[in-house]
């Protein structure tokens, strides 16, 4: 497998160099906290997961939401994803998604909250 190097400022302090299955995990939250069509000159990126957080808990909702993780994850190369669940949770939307890195045996199992409040994703 390559090595990824990247930089991140979020939560660093000293050390704003990530590399590997980290930095791919923070460039996946970036995509999922950005709206799609908000980031110039790249009206594909980002997510349109924020405008399901509000909608009914439906099944057809939740398979709309694995369909936009799926969109979104197959942006990125570096990744895919084998299996996603949606439950929805106090004030938002908690994403569970197991993610391999392409080329590797590197796999886990990530867990993501999308807070309707904030209006962040994170991983919890």
């Amino acid at each position: 497998m390559a090595t990824f190097i990247g930089f991140n400022t979020v939560n660093q302090f000293k050390k704003f160099t990530l590399t590997d299955f980290e930095l791919i995990k923070r460039d996946l939250i970036n995509a999922l906290n950005i709206r799609q069509g908000e980031l110039p000159g790249r009206p594909g990126y980002g997510t349109i997961i924020w405008s399901y957080v509000f909608e009914n808990q439906s099944s057809t909702m939740q398979e709309n939401v694995k369909d936009e993780i799926q969109r979104v994850v197959g942006g990125d190369p570096r990744l895919s994803v084998s299996n996603t669940e949606v439950y929805p949770q106090d004030n938002g939307l908690r994403i569970e998604l197991t993610v391999q890195v392409v080329g590797s045996y590197t796999s886990e199992r990530l867990a993501l909250f999308f807070n309707e409040e904030s209006r962040r994703a994170s991983y919890i």
